[in-house]
């Protein structure tokens, strides 16, 4: 039922709203085997950055989307567009007009397609007065879509369903790196031979960055030895990254083929990105940093 104004008429609905769908880093990946679904179990910690793709969203007739940006080749324009079939879960009927600006690479490790249909869900949710869809119609847009949906530090455990916020994890600042080698994420796991259920502990409460990243070279991303050896490359970036100044970490995401390092501060990622965008023009490299936590979250441990 539509909320009414206390004079007793109906709201205004927004005829615009704006949106930032951020890029997803998965800092560590434990990968067990298939379940009966044939999805592999996760247990993940997973941060979100100040860079993503840009979303608008104005009142339409029937849903449309209109994609620019430097990897807007790489947006489907058939019924498998996440953008569209997220809109479609909500719409009853009513018009969008969505315009989308892509600058997060694609199949990239980064989940920019599951955080462009979560940011489209969150803006058309306000934007219609709607609820969100069930938890089952998110985990048919993307195992991703639930986490992005929340968009802070967090916890993914199951196939990506079970999303536990934490605010245990201090700001950090990045290099983003992505060699341009194309690598399927279903080849790397189907390449993956894990088995059993992983498990991930949350850092340590109030950890200061050097001791989070203590914590974190001590956690894993199981697919990363998988990754670099489908496409070596993704090696030669892990060591050109680890050899930049101020670098305190570094790792691939997800299933790559991107790569972020952890730098000391702004000062230093910016420095090392300019760097590297110039020593190498054909890899994609952005500096940015992590947004911050938002609850509810669950206790942090040592």
């Amino acid at each position: 039922m539509k909320s009414l104004l206390p004079n007793g008429s109906s709201p205004l609905f927004p005829t615009e709203a704006k949106g930032i769908a951020p890029a997803k880093i998965n800092l560590a990946l434990h990968v067990g085997g298939r379940r009966s679904d044939g999805l592999h179990r996760l247990a993940s910690l997973v941060v979100f950055t100040q860079y993503g793709d840009q979303i608008q969203i104005r009142s339409g007739n029937g849903l449309s989307l209109e994609v620019s940006g430097p990897f807007r080749e790489h947006v489907p324009d058939d019924g498998s567009n996440l953008v569209l079939r997220a809109a479609a879960l909500i719409a009853d009927g009513r018009g969008a007009a969505i315009a989308l600006c892509k600058r997060i690479p694609a199949a990239a490790g980064l989940g920019g397609g599951s955080s462009d249909a979560a940011e489209v869900l969150r803006l058309l949710t306000g934007f219609w007065n709607e609820p969100l869809p069930s938890h089952d119609a998110l985990m048919d847009l993307g195992a991703d879509v639930p986490a992005c949906l929340a968009a802070c530090p967090a916890i993914v455990e199951g196939a990506g369903e079970l999303v536990s916020p934490v605010d245990c994890v201090p700001n950090l600042h990045f290099v983003l790196v992505n060699p341009g080698v194309p690598i399927s994420t279903g080849s790397v796991f189907r390449a993956f031979d894990g088995t059993g259920i992983p498990v991930l502990k949350p850092p340590p409460d109030q950890c200061s960055v050097s001791e989070f990243v203590s914590w974190l070279a001590v956690q894993r991303n199981d697919l990363e030895a998988v990754a670099v050896g489908m496409e070596p490359e993704i090696g030669r970036v892990l060591d050109r990254i680890r050899q930049l100044p101020g670098c305190l970490f570094a790792r691939m995401s997800g299933s790559g083929a991107t790569c972020f390092g952890i730098f000391v501060g702004t000062d230093e990622a910016g420095e090392a990105a300019r760097w590297l965008g110039s020593e190498n023009p054909a890899w994609w490299v952005e500096a940015t940093a992590s947004t911050p936590f938002s609850g509810p979250a669950v206790s942090c441990s040592g």
